[in-house]
């Protein structure tokens, strides 16, 4: 596994989702609060268990005061893969869109990441925009229908 030294499984973790976190290499992108993202690798296994402050953690690590860091196109896909699974319980549900929503709210850093980091976050829930407009239309002026808005505007999709 790239992110960490030795493999690492839970019963709470789709093994899709553990594989998006291992695919990355966490140890050499630089994280928001400026150490190597590798520390992100608990508060993503904690996430994708279902912590909803898991999700707030990222905060000040893949995206700060409205700007996008290195890790955040990896964080982003591991987020999707969570949803992927079979979007979670509410609480969890709801953190985890607040942080799309964070995401896709913040600037890109300027940097030359192929896409930028914008792109690649965005492409990545575009991959889930199905089962996020699912997930809405189920649930007609919930938060969730709310966040999965706010998603689909900032990605310029809305009608």
């Amino acid at each position: 596994m790239r992110g960490t030294d030795k493999p690492r499984s839970s019963p709470l973790v789709p093994d899709a989702v553990g594989a998006e976190i291992g695919r990355h290499d966490w140890e050499t992108v630089t994280c928001g609060c400026g150490r190597s993202a590798g520390h992100l690798v608990d508060t993503l296994w904690a996430a994708a268990e279902g912590h909803p402050a898991a999700f707030r953690a990222l905060e000040g690590h893949a995206f700060l005061s409205g700007r996008l860091h290195p890790p955040a196109p990896a964080v982003c896909g591991v987020l999707m893969a969570v949803w992927a699974a079979g979007p979670p319980r509410l609480a969890t549900r709801e953190a985890l869109l607040w942080t799309v929503l964070s995401l896709l709210g913040s600037e890109d850093d300027g940097s030359a990441y192929e896409a930028g980091l914008y792109g690649q976050c965005a492409a990545f829930v575009r991959s889930c925009l199905p089962s996020l407009h699912r997930a809405a239309d189920a649930a007609p002026g919930s938060p969730t229908a709310a966040y999965v808005d706010g998603v689909v505007e900032l990605l310029g999709l809305a009608s």
